[in-house]
């Protein structure tokens, strides 16, 4: 028998581990968050895992996390520990973002990344397809639903954070809303009055 006839090539295609592994990364998913609330705290308990998946310094994702979510924070062993509730499609949103700006490759749209310095540059440069580029150049997401506020709409959110003149913030998407009365670590619902930019003013409701 032909050792080169299609079934026998078929076969070892099917067997070959570089290929398989190769399907591994075309198939790549940003994983999930897994997210637990203790008293005032979110903990982000897949955090190491998440490191591994993405091939990415602790340090630099949890400056990250920490800068975008505004709050403070730590890691905890494989866990991240934030203070105040934050909701999980919140911090969903934001490792998406990460993963868009410091990891995927913009000309092949692979995660076989790293990041380098040159100067006071921060650069992404593939692995795959040798593309280099600045973390500051990104793909515009466009902002879901969810994302978006509206005057007059009333949104569930956490106060993160209490500002210098004693109102609550609470971050939605692009948003920082700025609460009255609220206590910081609350989940509570907000009527919003007014928005300017990326700026929101709202009030408590029942």
């Amino acid at each position: 028998m032909d050792i080169y006839d299609y079934k026998s090539l078929l076969k070892r295609l099917q067997e070959d581990e570089s290929l398989k592994r190769l399907e591994d990364r075309e198939r790549f998913v940003i994983p999930k968050v897994d997210v637990v609330y203790e008293g005032r705290t979110t903990i982000l308990r897949n955090f190491e895992k998440i490191l591994s998946a993405l091939n990415r310094d602790a340090d630099h994702l949890l400056k990250f996390f920490l800068k975008e979510l505004g709050t403070a924070g730590e890691k905890d062993g494989p866990r991240a520990i934030f203070q105040g509730k934050i909701p999980a499609h919140q911090i969903q949103s934001k490792l998406e973002d990460y993963v868009e700006i410091f990891v995927l490759c913009q000309e092949c749209g692979r995660p076989d990344t790293h990041l380098i310095k040159k100067d006071r540059l921060l650069l992404v440069r593939c692995d795959a397809c040798g593309a280099i580029r600045s973390v500051t150049t990104r793909k515009k997401r466009g902002l879901t639903e969810k994302e978006v506020l509206e005057e007059g709409k009333v949104y569930e959110v956490v106060i993160s954070d209490i500002g210098k003149k004693g109102d609550g913030i609470a971050h939605y998407g692009r948003y920082t809303i700025y609460v009255p009365n609220a206590v910081r670590g609350s989940k509570v619902k907000v009527k919003i009055e007014k928005i300017s930019g990326t700026l929101a003013f709202a009030r408590l409701v029942e």
